[in-house]
């Protein structure tokens, strides 16, 4: 649950050109009232008709004496906004709170509330707030949905004041607002052993000796509780107090995943385009892979990662592992396309070392681009690509694929290079392309489409 801004607002004078503040807070009935009353005065001059010269003064006295009531009514109000919760995957809604209090010694009026936000939120909310009491508070509510992930602004609030009549309305803003984050949707998968290499608790850990042999372990003293059966009798003798053997060292399993960001690897926008898709999906691995106790690393294809992260990646299977998934869920929420060409700066950062498992979601490669995705299997323990079909995200369903060759051909070079490679579809979801991504590792499958290879288990 995140907790919203709070803030203040006067709605007395403290302003220049107050006059000028408060005639340009006229309703339109007010300025028509305006108009009319010096119509008349003017029609009962001419004319020499005294009645309607009053009837006149009348008219036009009312706007002003509207004005200038609302102008110099002193209110002052705090305004709050929590969102429940701040962070939403998209197509999720978000409840926004808010919370008027009235800190004045003076009873309000009618008072208009209204907040603002973007219209892919939906409409603007505006509420009606019955007289409030001196020290008392209203509490209203909205929903807010976005399919689309991003960084929303939300505010600042705004209450507008008006007289009985309807002649006067003037706004007076709060100076704080909120963001509300809506992160790309994630989808639960199933625990699957994707690499021979990642072992451990769940895949997320290894265990080595800490040294190779009897003759060569270094011993420690001994501490309350160890067993018995680790004790080192050689080194107890020699030192004279029991020894025990070191324990095994615990070596974390790495994952890294790859999301091609590239705006010439994808076609076609919105929610259902394929570059969400890959969006999506890679959250969901990057989710799944810090539930079985990975060291993850979120990488795009220009060699930027999560700000914050170390070098091993986050740690999952820890305490700070939900605030790992939720730095990379804000950081996959405002990912957009690059401008680059090539997938050359990703593979610069993963030859510098051993990167354990490497699950790569690519746009369209061409031969060039594929040759270099290839080069990145032989720094990871196993590698997971999802190849998406370009054209099949932007035909129609009866539409004949015009290029089904060459992602064929891309499939082999990726194939021949050690990937697991997948080719994915239009419509498929992602758990049906993850748990094909076990079942076929030593082929390829065309998911949704043709086999582009022999499938092997």
């Amino acid at each position: 649950m995140a907790l919203g801004g709070t803030g203040q607002a006067d709605t007395g004078r403290g302003e220049k050109g107050g006059a000028r503040t408060a005639l340009a807070g006229l309703t339109t009935r007010g300025r028509s009232f305006l108009a009319a009353g010096v119509a008349a005065a003017i029609c009962a001059y001419v004319l020499g008709q005294p009645d309607l010269l009053r009837v006149g003064l009348l008219l036009a006295a009312l706007p002003l004496v509207c004005a200038a009531v609302v102008y110099r009514t002193r209110y002052r109000v705090a305004g709050s906004r929590r969102l429940s919760p701040g962070r939403v995957p998209a197509g999720s809604e978000s409840r926004v709170h808010l919370r008027m209090d009235n800190v004045s010694r003076l009873p309000t009026g009618l008072l208009m509330l209204q907040d603002r936000v973007p219209y892919v939120l939906g409409p603007r909310p505006r509420f009606v707030l019955d007289r409030v009491e001196p020290g008392g508070r209203r509490e209203v509510s909205y929903r807010v949905r976005s399919d689309l992930r991003g960084r929303y602004p939300l505010g600042p609030l705004q209450l507008r004041l008006n007289d009985p009549f309807g002649m006067c309305e003037l706004t007076r803003s709060f100076s704080t607002f909120d963001t509300l984050t809506v992160i790309p949707r994630v989808e639960p998968l199933p625990a699957l052993r994707l690499s021979d290499e990642a072992k451990g608790y769940g895949d997320g850990r290894q265990r080595s000796l800490a040294l190779a042999g009897e003759d060569d372990v270094i011993p420690r003293g001994y501490r309350y509780g160890d067993d018995l059966r680790r004790v080192h009798w050689r080194s107890t003798a020699r030192y004279g107090e029991l020894m025990v053997r070191r324990e095994e060292q615990p070596q974390r399993s790495r994952c890294t995943v790859l999301l091609d960001t590239r705006g010439t690897a994808f076609r076609g926008a919105g929610p259902d385009s394929a570059f969400e898709w890959a969006v999506s999906g890679c959250a969901s691995v990057l989710t799944h892979m810090l539930e079985r106790g990975f060291s993850v690393r979120l990488l795009t294809d220009t060699g930027t990662s999560v700000p914050g992260e170390g070098a091993d990646g986050f740690a999952g299977a820890s305490q700070e592992s939900a605030d790992a998934a939720g730095l990379m869920m804000d950081t996959l929420a405002v990912v957009d396309h690059s401008d680059g060409t090539g997938l050359s700066r990703a593979y610069d950062v993963l030859r510098g070392g051993n990167e354990g498992l490497l699950v790569a979601f690519f746009g369209e490669l061409n031969e060039e681009q594929a040759a270099v995705a290839g080069k990145m299997r032989q720094r990871s323990g196993g590698a997971v690509a999802f190849l998406l079909d370009g054209d099949s995200w932007v035909r129609e369903p009866n539409e004949a694929p015009a290029t089904m060759n060459r992602t064929q051909e891309r499939l082999r070079m990726l194939r021949e290079a050690g990937w697991t490679a997948v080719s994915v579809s239009r419509g498929v979801p992602l758990t049906e392309v993850w748990q094909l991504a076990d079942q076929e590792r030593s082929g390829v499958v065309t998911v949704g489409g043709t086999s582009g290879g022999e499938a092997g288990s």
